[in-house]
């Protein structure tokens, strides 16, 4: 199907500039879902040969709709339209960076509901990095659990987190929530330190997230420790960016 048959072309205007008309009919498309989210838009060049219109003018149609968050560029893929268009705001999570949470707790606040896709879950001898990380001597015991995370069936972030063995009596403690389990077990943590780095998604979380390589998102490395001072917990997510806000209360000293 060509693209200009997505459009409904006998309900738009031909009166005005060529780029307006160009304009009105993808917003329209859009905002009746006649293209959806994540849909790609044909080239320049293509766009230029269908529609009988300049690049020039076809590239002003677009760039308003870039401004206006409902089309998106990626760079060495194209242009498409955007996965919330129109609504990008209120798709976005604030994760406030001053409260320890867990990731349920963040989207039951939000009134979000969620959920969570199992890669593996495993336990084994700790590894020289974990073992750094959480403190712990050669050959100690350890959980391990990988997941895809949602809010509301919408893919949020990839999670890794690594815990002691003496946190939890078992594997499958955690259900859905490993703040819940940890705290069941008298080892809720009380404290933690995070890092947030921007990062690129490469091939893998890209898959799993349903996203395109090399879109942009955050890599929180969390280690969280105990009432009695131990790590009880060392996580890296990896957090889409179209969808993950950081916000932090400063006060002056």
């Amino acid at each position: 199907m060509a693209f200009i048959d997505l459009l409904d072309v006998t309900a738009a205007t031909s009166s005005g500039p060529r780029y307006l008309w160009l304009q009105g009919l993808i917003r329209t498309a859009i905002e009746t879902r006649r293209l959806a989210a994540g849909t790609a838009l044909p080239s320049e060049r293509e766009l230029c040969d269908e529609f009988q219109l300049s690049r020039v003018t076809i590239r002003k149609a677009l760039e308003a709709l870039v401004t206006d968050g409902l089309l998106e560029r990626r760079r060495g893929a194209g242009t498409f339209v955007s996965r919330s268009p129109g609504a990008q705001d209120a798709s976005r999570v604030e994760k406030n960076f001053s409260a320890l949470s867990s990731f349920s707790e963040d989207m039951l606040a939000r009134g979000r509901r969620p959920s969570s896709e199992w890669i593996d879950r495993s336990e084994g001898s700790v590894t020289p990095e974990e073992a750094l990380a959480l403190g712990l001597s050669p050959g100690s015991h350890v959980f391990r659990f990988q997941r895809i995370r949602f809010a509301d069936d919408e893919t949020m972030a990839v999670e890794y987190a690594t815990v002691p063995s003496w946190g939890l009596k078992r594997l499958d403690d955690v259900v859905s929530s490993l703040y819940g389990a940890l705290a069941a077990n008298g080892n809720r943590p009380v404290r933690a330190l995070q890092r947030v780095r921007a990062i690129c998604f490469g091939k893998e979380h890209a898959v799993l997230l349903g996203i395109e390589e090399r879109d942009p998102g955050l890599m929180i490395e969390r280690r969280s420790f105990a009432a009695d001072g131990r790590v009880i917990e060392v996580t890296h997510s990896y957090y889409r960016g179209d969808a993950y806000d950081l916000v932090a209360e400063l006060h002056h000293s």
